[in-house]
């Protein structure tokens, strides 16, 4: 049996995705590790060419997109690991160190998940995330520790961290046999800020973990600033305070998102030109309300 199953989703991804195969390939070669890759429902089977290329890995295909959630779930299924490394399609193994987060896992049973350093793949050397702060009661924001500043080793310290980053994830099988696995009702972001209220709501605890870097090419599967992304960042925020907020802090929250940043946000869309933006905004906060999750435009 492995001790790790690494997991992937691709989505019209196909050149990162097999990027990222080789360096895992590369760097884990003497390792007993799995390798796990959904192919999304991308327009394209792209899981021939990655079957092709990598033989030796379990790849499969879903025929529609079941999101960031639902993709990674159907892989859980088939892994086999002691832990669970979940691996955005656009990120980079840069060496062998993942193997060193799994011993101080071991030595750690009360850890359920942890994130390693992770840095941008441009501009070179610039962190994107080395731990992140609890979330403010009213607006529900918080600040990720290091956030595009250089790389100088000011956060080589392994720490606790309110959340995990979705880039890349190592959980416990055993804590994930307690928590259960992602939710989908977001579809896409969140979901690893709800699971990790989850792990927290059962005991266990999450670190940072410098001990292993990884590099990470962002926001190559919705663009780094599109609609797209602006319409479930919008709805799923409001998703996620129902979620894990008792009912008088959602309503704070609530009114204060709907009432002045939705609003402020709207005004410069508008000022701006970006028309789509404030369009799915809009609609963002009527799904929200309507209960239409999953999927934008499924209902």
């Amino acid at each position: 049996m492995p001790n790790l199953s690494i997991i992937t989703v691709n989505y019209n991804g196909l050149e990162f995705t097999l990027e990222l195969l080789s360096s895992i390939k590369k760097h884990l070669a003497n390792y007993r590790y799995e390798c796990l890759v959904l192919d999304n429902g991308s327009r394209e089977n792209e899981a021939i060419s990655l079957q092709k290329a990598f033989p030796e890995y379990s790849i499969f295909r879903s025929e529609r997109n079941l999101g960031f959630a639902g993709g990674n779930n159907l892989c859980l299924t088939r892994a086999r690991g002691r832990y669970l490394y979940f691996l955005n399609n656009d990120t980079l193994l840069s060496d062998n160190t993942a193997i060193k987060l799994i011993d101080y896992m071991d030595r750690h049973p009360e850890i359920g998940a942890c994130s390693p350093k992770i840095l941008f793949y441009q501009p070179e050397g610039v962190l994107q995330f080395s731990g992140i702060t609890a979330m403010s009661r009213v607006t529900l924001r918080n600040k990720g520790l290091g956030y595009l500043k250089a790389d100088l080793g000011q956060f080589d310290n392994p720490q606790p961290t309110h959340y995990l980053h979705g880039a890349a994830m190592m959980v416990s099988k055993t804590a994930l046999a307690k928590v259960g696995p992602l939710p989908e009702e977001y579809f896409l972001y969140y979901e690893e800020t709800d699971w990790s209220e989850a792990f927290k709501r059962h005991g266990f605890e999450l670190w940072y973990l410098p001990l292993s870097t990884v590099i990470h090419k962002e926001g190559q599967s919705t663009g780094s600033n599109s609609p797209l992304k602006q319409y479930y960042l919008t709805r799923n925020r409001l998703l996620f305070a129902r979620r894990n907020r008792n009912k008088k802090d959602f309503w704070i929250f609530a009114l204060y998102f709907l009432l002045i940043a939705s609003v402020r946000d709207l005004i410069l869309f508008l000022l701006k030109g970006k028309g789509l933006h404030a369009k799915a905004l809009i609609e963002a906060c009527r799904d929200f309300f309507l209960k239409r999750y999953g999927p934008r435009n499924s209902h």
